[in-house]
């Protein structure tokens, strides 16, 4: 049994996380929670000044939990005590620049910060969201140039991340944890290292088909909404509730699976994954058309919404321009504060640029960036009987389970569902996506 085995087993590894996010914040508390000593490394200052207080800024990582690790887990912005570690994981953004390919450059920094203090005996692991290839083309190479080499002096794999936020059911500890080893050495140690927190590891070949199941995953699923959007379309043209033919389909006990229309994706994986498989793809002269369609559909959703609550408004004699639109539910998906990439924010902007008086509301959100810059940001509105009658229409973005949905149905002269949040309830000034 190797040194770095054994002080893994014994827990008396020292373990380091880069990038306190979604992903990396649950992954450090439960490293601290098995007894390990944990340090958190962020760049973002008042990101490590709240943990150091005992403050979440995760939904999924309560206060209690914090202080239940304090003793355990540091958070600092200090790269330099990453030579006291003796595993680093990876858990950095990996976003999309605007030409659609892949952004590495927070990946590269942190491996860049592990280059400048890599040891022997070192486990890194990549977690981050990426191409297949990522790790033994760009990582290993990094650290190769040290002079140690992998599977003897250090040991490189990647795991790939697979959090769900505001999911109540699966979490860090009991999702399944995908390993896969640059050699059947490194794979051995990663699985050791998760074994130890987490309920179930399950190692494969290769690094690249650890990176390539994170893909297919989101792939399937960016797919098959992009399927259910388009039916939701054609339904729309031939006057059939594709929530009722969707419902009916799911009574079929096999060979089905329901997946729902709405106003767009959002969140950091499912909008971007699949485009980063369709690029790696076209660098071996594969063109993905299904993902690249796929892509298509869902990314023009938000234009069809604001279309819709035009040809809605049309019909009440009211014209967009200078009609006061609500939006309720800016985030992504229900019941979390995420709006990362979330379709309100299209919506927002598409409603404005035609002229629309937009103000919106989400339980979960104060204010909502415009732009990834934050060049812009507007301010949320409490809800009122008198904002709802206020607004020609009302759109519900977001299905968040708070919103007293009687009370939107009873006091909105129009309302646009797009994710069948008002399901029995009727009306005409209800429309359906």
């Amino acid at each position: 049994m190797s040194r770095l085995k054994r002080k893994i087993e014994a827990k008396s590894a020292c373990l380091g996380v880069i990038g306190l996010g979604y992903v990396g914040l649950p992954l450090a508390v439960e490293f601290a929670r098995a007894g390990f000593r944990v340090i958190g490394f962020d760049v973002a200052a008042d990101k490590v000044a709240a943990l150091a207080r005992g403050k979440s800024y995760i939904g999924d990582v309560p206060d209690r939990e914090l202080k239940a690790v304090r003793d355990r887990l540091q958070a600092t912005t200090d790269f330099a005590l990453l030579s006291e570690v003796d595993s680093v994981n990876i858990c950095v953004p990996t976003p999309l620049r605007k030409t659609r390919d892949p952004d590495v450059s927070y990946i590269v920094a942190a491996v860049e910060e592990i280059r400048k203090r890599l040891h022997k005996d070192e486990l890194v692991i990549l977690e981050s969201t990426t191409y297949p290839g990522t790790t033994d083309e760009l990582i290993l190479p990094m650290l190769a140039s040290t002079g140690l080499q992998v599977g003897k002096d250090f040991f490189l794999a990647f795991s790939p991340e697979r959090v769900d936020p505001g999911n109540n059911r699966f979490q860090t500890r009991n999702i399944p944890k995908v390993v896969g080893g640059v050699t059947p050495k490194c794979t051995e140690l990663a699985q050791a290292l998760y074994r130890q927190t987490l309920e179930t590891v399950i190692p494969v070949s290769s690094t690249r088909v650890a990176e390539m199941v994170k893909l297919l995953e989101n792939t399937f699923r960016s797919v098959n909404i992009g399927l259910v959007n388009e039916l939701a379309l054609m339904c729309d043209k031939m006057n059939i509730d594709v929530w009722e033919v969707i419902d009916a389909a799911s009574t079929k006990p096999f060979g089905f699976m329901p997946f729902y229309p709405g106003p767009g994706l959002g969140g950091h994986c499912i909008p971007i994954d699949p485009f980063y498989l369709s690029w790696k793809a076209k660098q071996d002269g594969f063109e993905a058309r299904f993902i690249e369609l796929a892509g298509q559909v869902n990314s023009a959703m938000p234009h069809y919404v604001v279309t819709k609550a035009m040809e809605a408004l049309n019909e009440r004699r009211k014209s967009l321009k200078g009609s006061r639109v609500l939006l309720l539910g800016v985030t992504y998906k229900a019941d979390i504060d995420d709006t990362r990439e979330s379709p309100a924010i299209d919506i927002y902007k598409l409603l404005r640029a035609r002229g629309a008086e937009v103000t919106f509301h989400d339980p979960f959100v104060k204010e909502l960036q415009l732009g990834h810059g934050g060049e812009e940001t507007v301010t949320g509105t409490r809800l009122t009987q008198a904002l709802l009658r206020a607004a020609d229409c009302t759109i519900i973005v977001t299905a968040h389970r708070s919103l007293n949905y009687r009370n939107v149905v009873k006091n909105s002269p129009l309302i646009l569902d797009t994710r069948n949040a008002l399901k029995g309830f009727r009306g005409e000034h209800i429309v359906r996506l």
